[in-house]
């Protein structure tokens, strides 16, 4: 049986209250729906569930000129947003959460718009090798969302001065600059619009899943609800979680995504831990920092730590294998 279609195309352009609205409609998807939330944010760096804001943007010139912050709740790197870019996020429970299905809607309306987009790596999608979607996950209460950015016109510019891209990530992407990994689909299609590109992604949901979509009237939704939600999204705890004074750092960029770890050792003990990462399994990284804490400071005792830690798939597996590799390695 088909699952029911709707669609929301929000006009918010404040990202707190953009990231409150997608979980507000995650929270209320049915198990027989699939839902498409078609949003745009204005001057904003995202960035992952467990990134570091500080390394991962320069955060004083973005608020000098007027910009927001924002962390949202699946893994992956870090982000910017403006008019022109739109992003796209795919809700469901379990059921009907297909991100195969998700990824044939984003390259058919690109097909027909006059583009030949593909798949390609762990979560981009490129024309002629050159990204211009990036795709994240997550999850909550057995509904998932799938969410990216489509590149239509976006500053390129203000992506390179606000972001940080890390040189290690550079190096294993064997590019020199954030620009040149990216492409525009406005440089490809002089006349493309993000009204286009919107209404493209809309008849391509349908197509896809052989079904009309009714929208969702925004008024429905629970107003004290959303603004709760979007109160956690701005607030400095949410998007810069504790600052701490580390004394140790332990850095590495792995084939699932670079992994830091900041550690502040008093009398031999790990009293508080932080893990940052833009890896997409979020939870297995979360669940490292919470371990590492009250550790003795000794190697056996990290690396016994790591290996008692649940790993609910090979991929987590990995994860934690290379991490404690890594400490061998610098301890």
């Amino acid at each position: 049986m088909s699952p029911t279609l709707r669609h929301l195309m929000t006009n918010h352009t404040d990202p707190y209250t953009n990231l409150a609205l997608e979980e507000l409609v995650l929270e209320r998807v049915q198990p027989s729906e699939v839902i498409l939330l078609l949003w745009q944010n204005r001057h904003t760096v995202v960035i992952g569930r467990n990134q570091n804001a500080w390394r991962e943007c320069r955060i004083a010139e973005l608020e000098q000129d007027g910009g927001f912050l924002a962390r949202r709740r699946s893994g992956g790197g870090a982000v910017y947003h403006d008019m022109g870019n739109l992003n796209f996020s795919f809700i469901a429970h379990d059921a009907e959460y297909n991100p195969e299905k998700h990824y044939e809607v984003i390259i058919s309306a690109m097909h027909s718009l006059g583009l030949t987009a593909e798949q390609s790596g762990r979560n981009d999608l490129v024309i002629d090798d050159r990204k211009f979607s990036g795709n994240a996950f997550f999850s909550k209460n057995g509904r998932f969302c799938h969410h990216g950015t489509i590149l239509i016109d976006t500053d390129s510019q203000a992506m390179g001065r606000y972001l940080q891209v890390s040189s290690a990530k550079l190096q294993s992407k064997g590019v020199v600059s954030v620009q040149s990994r990216i492409v525009n689909l406005c440089e490809l299609l002089p006349e493309l619009t993000v009204e286009k590109v919107r209404l493209a992604l809309l008849d391509a949901f349908m197509r896809c899943y052989d079904g009309n979509s009714q929208m969702i009237d925004e008024a429905s939704l629970n107003a004290d609800r959303l603004t709760v939600l979007r109160d956690t999204y701005a607030s400095w705890e949410w998007r810069f979680g504790q600052r701490i004074a580390f004394t140790q750092t332990m850095q590495q960029r792995f084939s699932w995504g670079e992994i830091e770890l900041q550690l502040k050792v008093d009398e031999g003990r790990i009293q508080m831990a932080a893990a940052y990462s833009d890896a997409l399994k979020t939870e297995i990284v979360q669940a490292i920092a919470t371990a590492l804490q009250e550790t003795l400071f000794v190697k056996d005792k990290l690396l016994k730590t790591l290996s008692l830690l649940p790993k609910t798939d090979e991929h987590e597996r990995q994860m934690v294998a290379d991490i404690s590799a890594l400490i061998q390695s610098q301890m």
